[in-house]
């Protein structure tokens, strides 16, 4: 099974090696000073915004290894479907993953969207479909619905979008959905299904994703924890006569040496207020519980050399996993790190491994 690697672009601000703190980087106000230093200006002035910023994170993934790039949904940050239409004019191959919520609307009009994306993006089009926030968050953006009915929500969601993408005249009425004699015809016909990608720990998502994901993305933990979980949804796939692949979602801080990687772990913690000692939030070998999940909702960070992470990484891939979505911050600059100095060693792993097997 090919594995492929997806690196985070951030919708709502990003930061700055030795600098904890999150900015949406090309766009300043009179109320912020300049991101350098005293009587260094910035010769970009007003030519350069954060969208520029989003722009040299794709292309810093593709021109460094990566398959594609996972446009995160943030209620306060930029829309993924926006970011996601920008930058598949700025890209050639990467698949690119939009992450969002099915109370976006309808689910037409989504799988809509989504041919239109399939037609000018060459088919690279793909959804992460989330479940939201807690209740008082949603509310706040317009979700009443129970939290207990999000999950059969999801379900609905994707089956009206793939019924009306690939069949016409298409009718459903369910709980959330109803469609009368739809169904896309002309150009919007016979357009890729995007990819959905769905994510949540416990048995009702994995049932979920085992009907209706192409990928599940499970939160980091240790391999050994993750195991009997890769297990589980792979049956349940099974008895709906389907393959679906696990994924994980998790931050990776790499330097050339662990003592590095230690040392600036140790100092973005202690910018943000949690200075702590090195073995504090250390759950497994290398892999840091909590790390910097407010900030890009991972649940645990890898945090070593570049060796060590693409040792670590290749065990969750001997494990099954066979997509990795990936972060650091900064965004930009981390994906040529990761991508010129872990990548190459970890394909080589799985390579190597592969090729035993056979």
């Amino acid at each position: 099974m090919t594995t492929e690697f997806i690196w985070q672009v951030p919708t709502a601000g990003d930061g700055r090696h030795g600098d904890a703190g999150q900015t949406r980087r090309g766009e300043r106000s009179a109320h912020e000073r300049a991101p350098f230093t005293e009587g260094v200006s910035d010769p970009r002035g007003s030519r350069f915004n954060f969208l520029d910023h989003l722009h040299q994170i794709a292309r810093a993934a593709e021109l460094s290894g990566f398959d594609g790039i996972q446009i995160r949904n943030d209620l306060q940050g930029d829309e993924s479907w926006i970011v996601a239409g920008y930058l598949a004019r700025s890209t050639r191959r990467l698949k690119l993953l939009a992450e969002f919520e099915a109370s976006r609307g309808s689910a037409v009009y989504a799988a809509k969207n989504a041919a239109s994306f399939q037609r000018f993006s060459g088919g690279r089009f793909a959804w992460q479909i989330s479940q939201g926030g807690d209740e008082a968050l949603r509310r706040r953006h317009g979700d009443f619905i129970l939290d207990s009915d999000r999950i059969a929500r999801i379900g609905e969601f994707i089956e009206v979008a793939k019924g009306v993408l690939t069949q016409s005249p298409y009718s459903f009425k369910g709980r959330f959905f109803e469609v009368l004699e739809g169904g896309f015809n002309g150009p919007l016909a016979n357009n890729a299904v995007p990819p959905v990608y769905l994510s949540g720990n416990t048995t009702e998502a994995y049932r979920l994703s085992a009907q209706w994901a192409d990928v599940h993305v499970l939160d980091a933990v240790p391999v050994d924890e993750l195991e009997p979980v890769i297990s589980t949804l792979q049956s349940l796939a099974v008895g709906h006569g389907r393959s679906l692949a696990p994924g994980l979602r998790i931050d990776v801080l790499a330097r050339e040496d662990e003592d590095e990687a230690l040392h600036d772990a140790q100092r973005y913690l202690a910018q943000t207020g949690r200075s702590v000692s090195s073995t504090d939030p250390v759950v497994a070998p290398n892999l840091w519980s909590g790390f910097a999940t407010e900030r890009t909702g991972a649940a645990a960070s890898l945090v070593g050399s570049y060796a060590q992470v693409a040792e670590r990484l290749d065990e969750y891939a001997e494990a099954g996993i066979s997509s990795f979505v990936l972060a650091a911050i900064p965004h930009f600059e981390e994906a040529y790190r990761i991508g010129e100095q872990v990548l190459p060693l970890l394909r080589s792993r799985t390579a190597a491994r592969s090729s035993q097997a056979a």
